[in-house]
């Protein structure tokens, strides 16, 4: 159970709300292929949820200053959308999660380290264009997660305070970003399993969005009863 009733969820995009996370693993090690240049799944798996510029870096510390970082940023970029135009799904339990968020007439957001562009294309493609009041993206705060800093933002437009939002994230950086923002936080984990501090930081840990809806769809009054029995 939650500790609370939200007044408004918070959702993180790639790997939570649509499944991307796997595409952006295929199209850079097709990128380093294409490149002749190095590159692992586990050195990929820090890259979730984190900012361009500390990725390049973490490519820079394992490979050397002769890394061509850039021009791998600009061919996975390349890769990514060719798989997307054609594999962009969403994630299970997404659809009937924003069905039930209408029903409770709850505000929602995105806060995410992707590009407003991108988040438009990947809504725009599943026609969620409408789906939330608010986007928070690169451009729209000082620091990225996991400072709490695009959590915020989103508790700032929604006109919410952050202790009464849920926050949604896949990745380990995006956990500790909405809970220094003082959000409860589930994790829906993707590619990346949580480890006992992500866990500590979480409200709960669940399998999928399913999940998510099952703990704030509202119930009939025999259902609490039989809960409570």
């Amino acid at each position: 159970m939650l500790p609370c009733p939200p007044a408004a969820v918070v959702f993180d995009m790639d790997g939570l709300l649509f499944d991307t996370e796997a595409l952006y693993a295929r199209a850079i090690m097709s990128a380093a292929t294409e490149l002749g240049c190095g590159m692992t799944t586990e050195l990929f798996h820090r890259f979730v949820g984190t900012p361009w510029q500390e990725n390049r870096r973490q490519m820079i510390l394992h490979y050397g200053e002769a890394y061509p970082a850039d021009e791998l940023r600009v061919a996975w970029i390349r890769h990514f959308d060719v798989l997307a135009a054609a594999e962009l799904e969403l994630k299970a339990g997404a659809v009937e999660l924003l069905a039930t968020l209408d029903q409770l007439g709850l505000p929602r957001a995105i806060a995410t380290s992707s590009s407003h562009a991108t988040v438009r294309h990947h809504l725009s493609a599943h026609d969620l264009s409408t789906r939330f009041h608010e986007i928070v993206a690169q451009g729209d705060y000082a620091s990225a997660k996991p400072a709490p800093d695009p959590f915020l933002k989103a508790a700032e437009r929604l006109k919410v305070d952050p202790r009464d939002c849920l926050a949604l994230e896949d990745s380990l950086n995006g956990v500790r970003s909405a809970s220094a923002a003082g959000m409860m936080t589930i994790m829906v984990p993707d590619l990346i399993q949580p480890t006992d501090e992500i866990r500590g930081l979480c409200t709960l840990v669940v399998a999928s969005l399913h999940d998510v809806r099952e703990l704030i769809a509202p119930r009939s009054p025999a259902e609490i009863d039989a809960t409570h029995r």
